[in-house]
């Protein structure tokens, strides 16, 4: 599996992780108090939907495509603002050309007060990301290896914020990885907001990742799926999760406003299925 940000941008698991994302933020923006978001596998930032590799897969279609004018009902319309909000910001003329990955959607919602880490290893988009957060004093860009960095970078020093994990799946074993670096960030910061994006496509391995989650003790994991097709052999991508550690009190509920709405949008005829669980409770 290799999901690189550049050939599935827009696609129905990034309107689903970015929509996720931006509920967690809307919700550390209810105190004043600065909050810090670590990007561990940034990406380049922005996406042109008409460039060569997002033209190879057009998956984007069928995600952000079928969403950014839709007729959407309150409260959905409501809470699916900041995202569609973030989206549009790119694409001033109103047709949809650029998708916002997650450094920038972030930062379309930071206060003043507060700050984005976004870290990228690849030595080709790291640049650009650089390119794309230019003379911008809240954004900070390292290269470095996202999972490396979560040992150096935690606790942040405002002690409030978000570790988003977004891994491309470029290694056979990046579910363990995912398990095992999660783990150890979780014991550098106990108290912080962890969400961590994972592809649905062998159903065994994900269940084997969150066996690894539940045996770790790790308490407060919520977990939102969804899925727009069944599953086929040979096994393609069918589905989106995400692993929420201490997530915010609002986001289930909140998240079964919108899971509905999103299948719907974005599962092929009709076959969406959406789950939210605990993995493990208080």
């Amino acid at each position: 599996m290799n999901y690189r940000h550049v050939f599935h941008a827009g696609n129905f698991a990034d309107v689903v992780k970015h929509t996720i994302l931006t509920r967690i933020l809307a919700y550390l923006m209810r105190k004043d108090a600065p909050f810090r978001v670590i990007d561990t596998h940034a990406g380049v930032g922005l996406y042109d939907l008409k460039g060569a590799a997002a033209e190879k897969t057009g998956e984007w279609v069928d995600g952000i495509g079928r969403l950014i004018d839709r007729d959407l009902a309150e409260p959905a319309k409501s809470l699916l603002a900041p995202y569609l909000d973030a989206v549009r910001a790119q694409n001033p003329d109103g047709d949809l050309r650029f998708y916002p990955g997650s450094p920038l959607i972030t930062r379309n919602m930071l206060r003043q007060q507060d700050r984005l880490m976004a870290l990228e290893l690849h030595p080709v988009d790291v640049e650009a990301l650089r390119e794309n957060f230019a003379g911008d004093f809240q954004v900070r860009v390292t290269h470095v290896d996202g999972w490396q960095a979560l040992g150096t970078h935690l606790p942040p020093k405002e002690k409030r914020g978000l570790v988003l994990i977004d891994p491309p799946f470029e290694e056979r074993n990046e579910f363990e990885r995912m398990a095992q670096n999660l783990i150890k960030a979780h014991k550098r910061w106990p108290t912080g907001l962890y969400a961590l994006w994972y592809p649905i496509k062998d159903v065994a391995d994900v269940d084997k990742f969150v066996a690894m989650l539940q045996a770790s003790g790790i308490p407060k994991i919520l977990r939102p799926e969804l899925t727009i097709r069944q599953p086929s052999e040979p096994p393609r991508l069918h589905g989106t999760g995400m692993i929420v550690i201490n997530p915010p009190f609002v986001l289930e509920e909140e998240m079964r406003v919108l899971m509905p709405v999103l299948a719907d949008a974005l599962s092929d005829e009709g076959r969406g299925r959406w789950t939210i669980d605990w993995v493990a409770g208080e």
